[in-house]
């Protein structure tokens, strides 16, 4: 890891800049980046999870930060994104996800506990692993995620579905994955499709995303196989067939739970800030970042370092 952090700038955008890691606990190789903090006693480790579009990269802003901070911070690829491969059995859905993750912490690089931050499928993700294991979990950061729909609770709420006209990439996903992909046969016009979700589709708050940035991310996604992997997701939505095992994510009481917002986003609910605090019985928040949309790790690298800090401060205290 280079000396010193920030926010910005060409580092942010430098595919090195972190040292690549790989681990096989679950059959396929996973890459991932593992950076440890330089203290003494109790380590915490933090591991942030990315969602669709995106990859590790989505933090490349707050990896330094967070380790600097004092936490130990792993950053990996789902299966199927980013430089991990392909997923043996075939499965991308939510539980799978979960349980690589917990084989790479838990039995790979052996911590018995995290703090576990995410959105968009990252919250899914996560929000599986803190129910599924909850002596594992022992805090959440929440940003910019679909969450379990609770109708008695969330019924006189307006804005509890995302908003219609956004969802045709979800449903063309979803059930349509292999001419889609088909359509998109050219690294080009791959990244071109990956593009629009960082600028004309107003998922990000306008203006966060440069040329150069929009580049970074979409990078990963030219790859024809990585492309169409990552529809695996939306099709687990659709295909009960892709979701053998079900998943566990719903209402949460047990697990500590910091709620983010970017307000500015397009295709979350409106109303998710308020739709998480009914969800999380131990919820700190929600709190709402000023110009920021789905993006959080990149368009408020600030809020979600410091709100993480504050909220863990008593592990990170601990010897």
């Amino acid at each position: 890891m280079t000396q010193g952090y920030g926010y910005g700038g060409s580092v942010s955008i430098d595919p090195n800049r972190f040292e690549l890691k790989r681990a096989a606990p679950r059959g396929f190789d996973q890459a991932y980046v593992h950076e440890r903090a330089d203290v003494t006693g109790r380590r915490v480790a933090l591991l942030c999870v990315h969602g669709w579009p995106e990859s590790k990269r989505i933090f490349w802003k707050v990896i330094e930060p967070f380790v600097a901070a004092g936490f130990d911070v792993i950053v990996p690829d789902l299966r199927g994104f980013g430089d991990s491969a392909r997923a043996p059995d075939g499965r991308y859905d939510t539980v799978a996800h979960a349980r690589d993750l917990f084989a790479l912490v838990h039995d790979h690089l052996g911590y018995d506990k995290v703090v576990v931050v995410g959105g968009d499928l990252g919250g899914p993700v996560i929000q599986d692993m803190a129910l599924r294991y909850p002596a594992f979990v022992e805090r959440m950061v929440l940003f910019n995620s679909p969450l379990p729909y609770d109708k008695e609770r969330m019924a006189e709420m307006s804005g509890t579905r995302a908003p219609r006209e956004s969802a045709d990439y979800f449903l063309r996903q979803g059930t349509d994955p292999e001419r889609l992909a088909q359509e998109l046969s050219t690294s080009v016009a791959r990244r071109a499709y990956i593009s629009t979700f960082y600028t004309s589709r107003f998922w990000a708050h306008p203006g966060t995303f440069s040329p150069d940035d929009v580049n970074f991310h979409t990078e990963p996604f030219g790859d024809a196989d990585t492309l169409r992997d990552s529809f695996g997701a939306y099709e687990s939505a659709f295909d009960p067939s892709k979701r053998p095992e079900p998943t566990v994510m719903g209402r949460n009481d047990v697990t500590p739970t910091l709620v983010l917002f970017g307000p500015s986003d397009h295709v979350i609910y409106p109303a998710f800030d308020r739709m998480a605090a009914v969800t999380f019985g131990r919820h700190v928040g929600p709190f709402l970042l000023r110009d920021c949309g789905h993006f959080v790790p990149w368009e408020a690298p600030h809020a979600l370092v410091s709100g993480t800090v504050a909220f863990c401060a008593d592990l990170l205290s601990q010897d």
